[in-house]
């Protein structure tokens, strides 16, 4: 499948303040075959434009003149459910990167990352799986672990039991790896990793991979 097959099913939002680098951003993606439905400047324009435009993933740069992307990207979550946010930002400060998870974020790319690397990020998200620059998911993974360590009745609701192999599959998730990945590390088939997965999600309440991954750096597994 070429980049054009590939890409013709995913709407794309561009969210930057920097107007030379988002029409080049959203000219690459067009030229690969995606949909940019929309580009937004700032926080304001991101979530009326979210509204409207209903996109598959939102491109979300941190620093905007109005707010930053933490913000932005609850404000068109808000709006827009369905949307995945991907960050992408020349900052890889951990506040940044903790602050856009916390706000709903499926993923963190810096701006370092070449086109076929964008390209590859942006179907993974629309797909449901986290990506991040490698690196950045270790950073998000250590603070709450961090935190999980905190005495027992500062830490939430205890975690649910999970099998070893599901906890196994489950950190592969919170990496950015797909099922056919996660096969492959394993020695496992590709349905046996999917059929752990759903059970996980089963098992934890969740919708999706995108909350899976959420819950997963939030009780600090690795």
């Amino acid at each position: 499948m070429d980049d054009e097959q590939a890409g013709d099913q995913i709407t794309v939002m561009v969210v930057d303040d920097h107007p030379m680098w988002r029409d080049a951003v959203a000219r690459d993606l067009e030229g690969a075959g995606f949909t940019v439905v929309a580009t937004a400047d700032g926080v304001a324009t991101a979530g009326r434009r979210a509204a409207a435009a209903r996109p598959d993933v939102v491109l979300m740069d941190m620093q905007l003149p109005d707010g930053n992307g933490a913000t932005a990207t609850a404000a068109v979550l808000e709006v827009s459910p369905d949307s995945r946010v991907l960050v992408l930002s020349a900052s890889s400060e951990r506040d940044d990167v903790l602050d856009a998870v916390k706000a709903g974020a499926s993923g963190y790319l810096v701006k370092s990352a070449s086109v076929e690397e964008l390209r590859e990020a942006v179907r993974a998200t629309a797909a449901g799986q986290a990506v991040f620059t490698p690196g950045l998911a270790g950073l998000v993974l250590g603070e709450y672990r961090r935190m999980s360590s905190a005495p027992a009745d500062e830490r939430g609701p205890t975690v649910p039991k999970l099998t070893e192999r599901e906890t196994e599959v489950l950190r592969f998730v919170a990496k950015g790896l797909s099922a056919k990945q996660i096969a492959t590390k394993l020695s496992l088939s590709h349905r046996t990793v999917e059929n752990h997965v759903q059970a996980t999600l089963r098992k934890l309440q969740l919708a999706n991979r995108v909350e899976l991954t959420r819950y997963a750096i939030e009780q600090g597994l690795e």
